[in-house]
This record gives structure tokens, sequence and C-alpha cells, in this order.
């Protein structure tokens, strides 16, 4: 079919509008594709031609500046130091071998560390710097520095590490920080991306540990532009990170100072609070370590030699230690024979130096006998008998009611490792986890803080603080250095006339002749304290040893004799402080214990060395030789002083 003109003309112009359409979509992708060439090579030819040159843009975490730990009066318990190290990233490394077989010919590194640094690198994304060496010397990073282009993907930095400048007086508080480890990461879903940072430190003990969240802080961001060989050519862009959060703790570096020396030389430990706040000012535990070897790398020789210490440096023994209180319980046996009515205090009980109880004899420590004693006689001279009578008609269950009632038996929440709750020992205890019944042997092994019956130093300050209060004082290691005063303790509902007696034979313990500690007595009357002795039997002296000539403790191995405590509080009339003091195997409380309770308690309320006026005349000479002794040890802490907390 032949089409007509005014088709052909209308065709004709379709296909020009086309053609013209077409073409103009064509011009202008020309156009632009013209354009970004252009803009390509002249423009971003810089930026080009470095990718050109296998640059690439690498993403790094910043660790987070950790923070800091004072004293309640600002001195620095745990900060940091600055810390020159090399990092290696595997992804622009290369040959990972043969840049460590380099870097190890310009500074000290020995094989162990360069296999645990291979090891870091393959464990871990290429693209993530591992430590290789750290707390280098300046001159160190300078020979890294200008060996720069034959070490790819090797990078000197500079960085914080952990530094505990009291070294071993706060060891076992402050605790340290280490790698984090495969078991520090278990039961975490989605763990904070900088714990996978190799060698990232994170709080291991004390502390450090229980407080990791708040002294961590959050990771920081850097974009940085590295070239084919993993140098760094430029950082592009850096996002700080939130520094950890600063704490202050209750303790006070002075007395704790004070208190680990008193105690060098001993396996022991001391715990000292503040009777109305619940501060613990002081909680010294002998022997102790210094912190900073586990922050560097402890070797295996002093690890081993730490480990094999027969006095357990490495046990915190004011939180961790539970011993037999001993006579130092006999408090508690009083107040729940009071408590039950069963006693009003004044009644006198026969002493002949023993008690036969269900077909056993049960002696007291002063085999002549006592005579007849009350309450407060019995507490001064330490009768057992006379415990034992009232924990006979008290029974089990009122001593263990009494002896929670002043805070023995119980966990308390410290940012502490491994706080113990000690035993309390009840008729449902035995039967549950011994499967046998509550005999009234028990009962009198109790009495005298004997038998089942475990507490921590930590508990026995505790208790010692209530008993001066009459309130419920908990505990604490943490404190708001804003806070005006800490909140009152709730009373602990004990009738003020059985806390006067009580009061009234621990003072008689020190205070009067026939106390079991009139020799470590203070004189001076702003300061006259209450104490209470006791000695725990770790093992009886068999009648085999007997007849070998083995009659003293002083005759048995060091690690068979009797434990030594002492729990004081003073002033007598207005309890500031009360004291807590085990000695493993020391022998008797009031030779052993009851002098360096004296020294520490004094030292506390004199915020520093004892005064020489506050000893009997006869034993100053002798106190001020120990004490010139001691001074020469005691740390200066000015220089430690950071801020007034």
């Amino acid at each position: 079919m032949k089409r007509s003109d005014r088709e052909k003309e209308l065709s004709r112009r379709m296909i020009t509008r086309r053609a013209l359409g077409l073409g103009a979509v064509m011009t202008a992708v020309t156009g632009t594709l013209m354009w970004r060439l252009r803009d390509m090579q002249l423009e971003q030819a810089d930026a080009f031609r470095l990718l050109a040159e296998e640059n690439r843009i690498n993403l790094r975490l910043l660790p987070p500046t950790r923070g800091l730990i004072h004293d309640r009066n600002g001195v620095l318990l745990a900060g940091n130091e600055q810390n020159y190290r090399v990092v290696m990233t595997r992804d622009d490394a290369g040959d990972i071998d043969l840049v460590l077989a380099r870097l190890q010919k310009l500074i000290a590194l020995d094989d162990e560390a360069v296999a645990r640094a291979r090891d870091d690198m393959m464990r871990n994304r290429p693209f993530v710097p591992v430590t290789v060496a750290e707390r280098l010397s300046w001159e160190d990073i300078s020979r890294i520095a200008a060996n720069a282009p034959a070490l790819p993907g090797v990078t000197p930095e500079m960085g914080l590490s952990r530094l505990y400048p009291l070294q071993a007086d706060l060891a076992h508080v402050v605790g340290y920080v280490g790698p984090v480890s495969d078991r520090d990461l278990e039961g975490q879903d989605r763990p904070d991306p900088v714990l996978m940072i190799p060698r990232f430190q994170i709080g291991k003990s004390g502390v450090e540990r229980a407080q990791e969240d708040r002294l961590r802080g959050k990771a920081g961001s850097q974009r940085v532009e590295v070239n084919s060989v993993g140098r760094v050519m430029r950082e592009l862009d850096r996002v700080e990170g939130e520094p950890g959060e600063n704490l202050h703790l209750t303790i006070d570096a002075r007395l704790q100072n004070y208190a680990l020396e008193r105690l060098d030389g001993q396996s022991a430990a001391a715990v000292v609070i503040d009777v109305e706040s619940g501060d613990i000012l002081a909680a010294a535990s002998a022997p102790s370590y210094d912190a900073n070897l586990f922050v560097r790398g402890i070797s295996s020789k002093d690890y081993n030699g730490l480990l094999e210490n027969d006095y357990r440096p490495l046990v915190n023994k004011c939180v961790q230690g539970m011993y037999p209180p001993g006579s130092t319980f006999k408090m508690v046996t009083a107040l729940a024979a009071l408590d039950a009515a069963e006693t009003d205090g004044r009644e006198r009980v026969f002493c002949p130096g023993h008690m036969d109880v269900s077909g056993n004899r049960f002696h007291c420590w002063k085999r002549a006998g006592h005579g007849r004693v009350d309450l407060v006689s019995a507490l001064a001279e330490s009768c057992d008998v006379y415990f034992y009578e009232m924990s006979q008609r008290c029974g089990i269950e009122r001593i263990n009611a009494m002896s929670e009632r002043l805070g023995l038996g119980i966990r308390y929440d410290l940012p502490m490792t491994s706080v113990a709750s000690g035993l309390n020992p009840s008729r449902e205890w035995k039967l549950r986890t011994r499967d046998a019944d509550w005999r009234i042997g028990d009962t009198v092994n109790v009495s005298i803080g004997q038998g089942y019956v475990l507490t921590t130093p930590l508990q026995l300050a505790v208790m010692t603080a209530r008993l001066a209060s009459n309130r419920a004082v908990l505990p604490r290691l943490i404190r708001d250095p804003m806070e005006r005063a800490a909140p009152q303790a709730a009373s602990l509902d004990l009738r003020p006339e059985w806390l006067e007696m009580i009061r009234r034979g621990m003072s008689d313990v020190v205070n009067d002749r026939r106390g079991t500690a009139y020799s470590s007595r203070v004189v001076d009357p702003t300061m006259v304290m209450a104490g209470k002795t006791g000695t725990s039997q770790v093992f009886r002296i068999t009648q085999a040893e007997r007849d070998s000539g083995i009659r003293r403790q002083e005759d048995l191995p060091w690690n068979r004799r009797n434990h030594a405590l002492f729990v004081n509080f003073a002033p007598l009339d207005n309890p500031k402080v009360a004291v807590a003091v085990i000695v493993e195997h020391g022998g008797g409380g009031s030779t052993a214990a009851a002098p360096i309770g004296r020294d520490i308690l004094l030292a506390a309320l004199n915020d520093g060395r004892p005064p020489l006026s506050a000893y009997p005349t006869s034993q100053r000479n002798r106190i001020s030789a120990e004490q010139d002794a001691l001074a020469e040890r005691l740390r200066d802490l000015g220089a430690f002083r950071v801020s007034r907390a």
C-alpha cells in the first residue's frame, strides 16, 4: 500500500525528533564523561595517584585512658604512665617472619616475644594492629623510625600503661590489670570491641576488676591513610574516646602503709574501720607483692616464688582468709545469753578449770580455774568455762542469730577479689552439709570461737565496730568525694546496759591488771581503748608429742602453731575506729596480735606515727626504738598526692 505524502512527512518529522533526542542524550553523556575524566585527571590526580599505589584507609580503635584511683586524701593509688611501643599489622606487613626478624635486629626482642607477637597476629583479623614490644626507650623508637621503609606494617606509638606508684601497699585492695584472655570474654555475646585489641589490659583483681566498667572508659577511633608497605601517610580523622571514671577509695594510704610495715615479717592481716561511716581505712595483708610486676609481665621465677611462699602473699587475708575467731567470739556468746534472758550478766559462775558436758571434759585455758566470775571479769580474764555455761543455756540457734546480728557469716558486697562469707554454723547447716545432727559439744566449742565457726578479719572489724556503736555498720571501700557525710547505719537495738557490760569487759581486757592484754594498754586518757584477745587452735599437741618433750606452742613447727587475734576500738567513751588483727601461727593473741593492734589503732587516731605519750612509761624506750626503725621504711606520700578528695 502506497503511503500518502502527508504520512511520509509525519514519519520524517518523527525520525528527526528521535534522532535529535538521542543525539542530545549522547552529547550529555559524553560531556559528563569528559567532565568526570577531566576532574579525575586534573582535580583529583593526587588522590587517585595514591590509590594507584595501593594506598588504603584503615580504621583503628583508640584505647581509652583508664580512670585513676585515689585514696580518701587524694593520694594516687593507680595511675597511667607514658609507654613507647611498637605495633604491627599483618595485612600490611606481607612476610611477617621477615619483618619480625628485621625488627629483632633493631631492638631487644627475644624469641618468646617474637613467637607471642606472631601468634597474636595469626589469631586476630589481618588489619588489627598487634603490640610487638612495649616500654621501649626513645632510642629504640628512633631506630625503628629510621628503618621504616624496611619494616612494612610496623608503627611506633606512644600509649599509656598502668602504674601503681605505691607498689605493694595496695596490691590486695586495688589489684592489677592484665591482657584480655579468652576466659575474660566467656559469656559475653557482644563484648566491647576494645577488648579485641591484642594485649589490651583490663582489671584482673581487686578494685581494678570489680570496677572495670567504670574505669575502662569508651574507645575512640582513628582513620589513617597507609601506603603499599603499610606505612602511615597521614591521619584523616580522629574521634577521641571517653576516659574512664576516676575513683576515690575510703582507704587512708598513710595508715595502710603503716599497717603493712607494722605487720612486716609476719603472715598476718589487719583491718581498720571507721565506726561511724563503715569506711575501710586500712586493709593490710602481709606479706604483699608489687602489683606492677603483673602489669609488665611477671617472670616465671617471680610468680613461682609468690606461689610457693608459705606466707601466701597472693592471698588477701583480710577478706579471703577464714579463721576460727577464738576468744574474740566470746562477746557474741555473752550477748546471746543476755538476749535469751538466761543471765543478767552480774551472776557469778564458778570456774574450776574445766567443765564436763555429756561425758566429755572441756578445759579452760587456765587449768587452775578462775574461781567465781561474772560477765565482765569473764571477758577480762577470758574464762572459757563461763562461756561454756552460757552456751548451754541459750543454745546454738541463739548464738547463730546474735553472730549474724553482729556481722559474722556475711559476705559483704565490696569491690575486692573473692570476699569470703566465713561460717556461722547452726543445726540446719550441719544437717545439710555434714548429714549429721548437732551435738552439745559442738555448741561448747562454738561458744569460745572454736569448732565449726570461721570468720575473716574484715568481719571481726565489723563486729567490733557494731559493738562500739550499737549500729549495723556496713563496710564500704568506695566513696563519693563530694559526699558531706556517710548515711548513718540502722540501730542494732541491743540494750544499752548489755553493751555497757560488754564494753566494760573489753576495757578491762587491756586496762585491768588481770586482763589478758594489760601490757598493751593505752595510758593517754583521750585514747583509752577496749579490746579482746583471741587464740585459735590449729592443731592439738598429741600425747605422743608430749611424751617426746613437746609441751609448748614454740616447740611446734611454725605452721602448726595457734593463730593469734586481737580486736579493739577507741576512744572508749566516743569510739572512732575499730581494728581487727590476726597473726597466722603467731601463738597467743596477747603477745603477738595485741601490740600490733594497739600501734595501728594509735596511728589511725593520730594520722601518722603513734604518740610516745600513749604508751606506759616502762615501755617507751623500747617503743621509741621500734618506731624509729619503722619510720625509716614508711613512705613519704607527698609526691603521690594528686588532688584533695
